[in-house]
């Protein structure tokens, strides 16, 4: 198949956030990943699904990042087309009840978008007849709507090419006078960015000076950590409709379920009563090559009305993302001055432009997707799964953050499919004990389904 260029010249370098990200991984090892899980009650097609892996390695997922020889430089990406691993096949066939522990070994394999591989795809057979196909890539290359957007192409076959160069394509000479004058264009950025700057961290300096009186800094040990993740399935007409029943629709409900979860979690409430949404919104255009095309609202629900009526919170996430069009994140702002900041606070840098902060909970609404996305081997999988993991994350970082709590859903081929990732100091941390919570959480809301 030809391999199509999308433009003639296209932008190589890096968007500050991306670089930001990638930079965070370099300095404290902790990697963003995103793992697609699709699982077969009937027999695979094992030709398709060796093209798929095949095909898959092309547009986004098809590059790696090459830093910079200058230590305040622009990154840039090269290219990395076609497979990036080899497909692996579990050879000897797993209980299906062994299915979710399969899942946290395979996310938990080394990638590395700048050194390769960046994703990596593996097989689980099962000795039910059943089959699992998990897909693992990291955040520094694309983001949700990234990864299924690959996807989306790589099951029609798809190959395009973005027009990045080979890896190591400049001369070291070339390479730093060409950074140095990229440099000198940012410049007047720059130095609008500082005067930003100093506000936001003022600002900051005076947050965390009456936080730090509330809660004495903790020592925690550096132990890794695999945080609990679990999968639910609701029928899509139930959970419509009892959307509908409470006054609110399929955004509201999620969130509302991410709300009672927040409390089932022991999660602190804010002293009105509300728990923090962070909603993130794609951002992405169909020629869009940032790997990280998202912006954030900001929401507040009550976790108490939330199963018996919707409306109040149906408000806020409207009115909220009207907030997000109209004003600007000073976050973003900041993020022109990743180059220069040391490495033990460009982790920071990051974490404010993902929301990864302290308490707020993480609710990502990937809206309706194409039923192809569910056909890595031309038939639709009975299940799909959407996870968001860290790589060697550890209970220092998360008993810093006051723990972890991300909700995903999204529609498909007639269910909703929701991933929960979660992790609370101090309660039971494991996944018989979130199975029970998101059972629960549910239940609340008169619904029921499969949580694996």
């Amino acid at each position: 198949m030809s391999v199509p260029q999308t433009r003639e010249q296209p932008d190589h370098l890096l968007e500050f956030v991306d670089q930001a990200l990638f930079l965070g991984l370099r300095a404290t090892g902790q990697a963003a990943a995103m793992q697609m899980v699709w699982v077969y009650d009937h027999p695979v097609d094992w030709d398709e699904l060796r093209r798929f892996h095949r095909d898959f390695g092309y547009g986004m997922a098809g590059r790696l990042i090459e830093p910079s020889p200058l230590p305040f430089g622009r990154h840039r990406w090269v290219a990395a087309l076609g497979p990036a691993a080899p497909l692996e096949v579990v050879a000897e066939p797993r209980p299906r009840s062994e299915l979710s522990d399969w899942l946290d070994e395979h996310s938990q394999r080394p990638i590395d978008p700048e050194h390769g591989p960046a994703w990596h795809m593996g097989v689980l057979p099962m000795t039910d007849g059943s089959t699992a196909v998990s897909l693992v890539g990291s955040h520094c290359i694309g983001d949700g709507g990234a990864a299924l957007l690959a996807v989306f192409e790589a099951v029609a076959g798809t190959r395009r090419d973005l027009g990045y160069p080979p890896p190591r394509s400049r001369a070291r000479r070339a390479a730093i006078l060409e950074d140095l004058r990229q440099t000198a264009r940012d410049a007047p950025q720059l130095g609008r960015t500082l005067v930003a700057a100093a506000k936001f961290l003022n600002g900051r300096r005076k947050e965390s000076a009456g936080a730090s009186k509330q809660k004495p800094a903790q020592r925690h040990p550096d132990t890794p950590v695999v945080v609990p993740v679990v999968s639910a399935f609701v029928p899509l007409e139930d959970w419509d409709a009892r959307a509908a029943e409470l006054g609110g629709n399929s955004h509201s409900m999620l969130a509302g379920v991410a709300a009672r979860l927040a409390i089932l979690q022991g999660r602190e409430l804010a002293d009105d009563g509300t728990v923090g949404l962070i909603v993130p919104i794609n951002d992405r255009t169909l020629e869009d090559t940032r790997a990280n095309a998202v912006t954030l609202a900001y929401v507040r629900a009550d976790p108490t009305y939330v199963t018996k009526d919707l409306s109040e919170t149906r408000t806020a996430i409207r009115q909220a993302l009207q907030v997000m069009r109209e004003e600007p994140d000073t976050t973003f702002e900041l993020l022109p001055l990743t180059p220069f900041i040391p490495k033990v606070a460009v982790r920071q840098s990051a974490d404010l432009a993902f929301g990864f902060t302290a308490q707020p909970v993480s609710c990502s609404n990937l809206g309706d997707l194409p039923t192809d996305v569910a056909r890595p081997d031309g038939t639709v999988a009975e299940r799909v799964m959407l996870r968001g993991i860290d790589q060697h994350v550890t209970r220092r970082v998360l008993e810093e953050r006051q723990g972890l709590l991300t909700v995903v859903g999204a529609r498909i081929d007639g269910k909703v499919t929701l991933t929960i990732v979660a992790y609370q100091p101090g309660s039971e941390n494991t996944k018989a004990a979130l199975r029970e919570r998101v059972t629960a959480a549910l239940a609340e809301f008169g619904l029921g389904g499969e949580v694996l």
